[in-house]
């Protein structure tokens, strides 16, 4: 067993045009003195990490480093999840997802996805150079328009996008994987991986890739009505990184899972700030501790309610109360007898 780190906070939510929230240095002790350890950083925002420069250069990465542990924070992963969902995208979102890269490969989705893949590869080396074992991350889609079989799916649809999404994703996995780091995708609707079984035929076509893992998030579980506990219990070794996000469910006679296309103030399952959703949170830290998960507990705020400063204040003693010391000693050690193979064989009868 592990204790968790944390608790971490992840500020892509929380970075706007206004301070203390436009640079790294003033939302950083904006931060620290909430209470938070650890800042998960987002790789598109040059306000908070130059990607390429950290990939090719120690001794930024060095000054980076230094400049939060001079506030005692840490870098808990880079994120990079506007990223990798161009990686692969299916042409109905090309509108959409355009905004989300530099001009120059905008209109253009094959230039788009190699600069993404170019991105990722960035992101590999400079989490190596910062000393992260992780990166958090989306894998893209191309078969979430398919997701409802109606009208009826060709045959082998789903297979080819999968094999197409590992085909794509299988170099950035190697380059993660030749510096040290692991890739875990937060599974998402409106991302090809957003369960088990979908994370599990993907990690078929990569042929069991060892770098292909999962930052576990029980918020999107609770969207799907999925069990987010069994969850873990089934995969427990390949989650590398853990966003603390709560969620409801609250179905009616006119809404459930797919909530009607209302907006999410209005929608049967939504976000919620910690402590104000219905994820068990206490369940989830025991069974991670209790399975070896000694990474970070990182916020991600995510309320269509509550301001973002309040959940964020409320989000670093929610996780320090829940983050268990685990122990080092079995409770009954007091009643031993140590060990004795003959006294054993007598006890026994034998």
């Amino acid at each position: 067993m592990k204790t968790i780190k944390g608790p971490g906070i992840f500020l892509a939510q929380f970075l706007g045009d206004e301070a203390p929230f436009n640079s790294l240095d003033t939302i950083a002790q904006y931060m620290a003195d909430l209470g938070y350890k650890g800042l998960q950083l987002p790789v598109w925002d040059p306000r908070v990490i130059d990607i390429k420069l950290a990939a090719e250069s120690q001794t930024y990465a060095d000054e980076l480093k230094g400049k939060l542990q001079d506030k005692g924070l840490e870098i808990t992963e880079l994120s990079s999840h506007i990223i990798g969902q161009l990686v692969a995208s299916h042409p109905v979102y090309d509108e959409m997802y355009d905004g989300f890269a530099i001009p120059e490969v905008r209109k253009n989705p094959k230039a788009r996805s190699e600069w993404a893949t170019q991105q990722l590869k960035y992101t590999a080396i400079a989490s190596k150079n910062l000393g992260l074992s992780a990166s958090a991350t989306f894998s893209g889609a191309l078969a979430w328009p398919f997701l409802y079989p109606w009208p009826q799916r060709p045959a082998g649809l789903v297979e080819t996008a999968f094999k197409e999404l590992a085909a794509r994703w299988k170099p950035i996995l190697d380059v993660y994987d030749e510096n040290g780091v692991d890739v875990a995708y937060e599974l998402h609707p409106g991302e090809d991986l957003f369960d088990g079984s979908t994370f599990e035929m993907f990690v078929d076509y990569l042929g069991g890739h060892t770098r292909a893992n999962i930052n576990y998030d029980p918020s999107h579980f609770v969207l799907q009505q999925l069990d987010y506990l069994q969850f873990i219990d089934l995969y427990h070794d390949r989650i590398k990184a853990f966003h603390v996000k709560d969620a409801e469910f609250n179905p009616t006679g006119k809404q459930g899972v797919y909530s009607g296309f209302a907006g999410w103030a209005d929608r049967a399952g939504r976000f919620r700030s910690l402590g104000d959703g219905q994820v068990d949170f206490s369940a989830i830290f025991s069974k991670l501790s209790q399975y070896g998960y000694g990474s970070w507990a990182v916020l991600e705020w995510e309320c269509c309610i509550k301001s973002p400063t309040q959940g964020a204040a409320e989000g670093a003693p929610f996780i320090a109360d829940h983050i268990i010391e685990v122990t080092t000693k079995a409770f009954d050690d007091f009643a031993g007898t140590g060990a004795d193979e003959a006294f054993n064989r007598k006890v026994l009868g034998l």
